[in-house]
């Protein structure tokens, strides 16, 4: 049993569906290369049922899960900064709670380290599915060298969230997590690609994704527009784009949030995640 110093991090709250996050904790502890810990945090409080989960893995032999409990529900952005502050290893390894890591993705990742001292960030492209991980629906592919991935940062996202690991140190350098409603992951790279920190992309679809209605729709709606103009700006202001990018990125967000659910996973589908073009995670 190979271990090495990885925390992997998942944010939990009370609408999480049980069956997903335990099949996510289940691709935790059957990686080829186990961390030696995964950190919970529990954004407010939770269900009977995903406390079972976590009590029914807790003496799983195989990886340390620690519990950091927020009184009441803060939003993703305060409580992965929380969870960034509670890691105990200088690599930490982020996971969505709905989706599933492919059982050798920490082991690419921390070679990739090893590989190259200089890097801060390491991510991948991810298979969007439905129902069982062997229904692919689609790929988002993301930019694979520290060079593309600064300039694809100027109008969309360069990575996965769900897939990336990086250096805990840096990342507090750069003020950690903040606040800043769907868009936590982008501002937090953009600070980091601007204050010269490195990243790439491993060009293999490492984690698996859910993707279907579900999805296409926190993609859109009236909240969804108004935080996305508001983080767009932040964005901009933080990041490495021109004005010009700034205005193309808006663009693109006020015609995808307005568009009907259907429409817009169309979009999503067939027009711009098989590129890789889009940003909105």
């Amino acid at each position: 049993m190979k271990v090495a110093e990885i925390s992997v991090l998942m944010s939990v709250y009370q609408k999480e569906k049980p069956k997903y996050f335990a099949a996510a904790i289940k691709s935790t502890l059957d990686q080829s290369l186990l961390p030696q810990e995964l950190v919970l945090v529990l954004d407010g409080p939770i269900t009977n049922e995903l406390q079972t989960i976590i009590d029914a893995n807790k003496d799983n032999g195989k990886v340390l899960i620690r519990v950091v409990p927020l009184k009441t529900n803060q939003g993703l952005g305060i409580a992965l900064a929380k969870g960034v502050t509670a890691c105990q290893n200088e690599l930490i390894a982020r996971m969505d709670t709905d989706d599933i890591m492919r059982e050798d993705r920490l082991e690419k990742q921390y070679q990739a380290f090893l590989d190259n001292k200089n890097l801060t960030i390491v991510g991948s492209d991810i298979d969007e599915f439905t129902g069982d991980p062997s229904n692919v629906i689609g790929k988002r592919v993301v930019p694979e060298t520290n060079k593309d991935i600064r300039q694809f940062s100027k109008k969309r996202n360069p990575f996965n969230h769900m897939t990336v690991m990086f250096k805990k140190s840096d990342v507090l350098a750069v003020g950690n997590y903040q606040a800043l409603n769907g868009f936590e992951d982008y501002y937090l790279w953009v600070r980091l690609l601007k204050a010269g920190y490195q990243g790439m992309n491993i060009k293999e679809s490492l984690v698996y994704a859910r993707g279907g209605e579900d999805m296409y729709a926190r993609r859109g709606g009236m909240n969804y527009f108004i935080y996305g103009l508001n983080a767009r700006k932040v964005i901009y202001q933080n990041g490495l784009g021109s004005l010009n990018d700034y205005f193309v990125s808006i663009s693109a967000h006020i015609v995808t949030s307005i568009l009907p659910n259907r429409v817009r996973g169309f979009v999503y589908k067939k027009l711009l995640r098989q590129r890789g073009k889009l940003n909105e995670d």
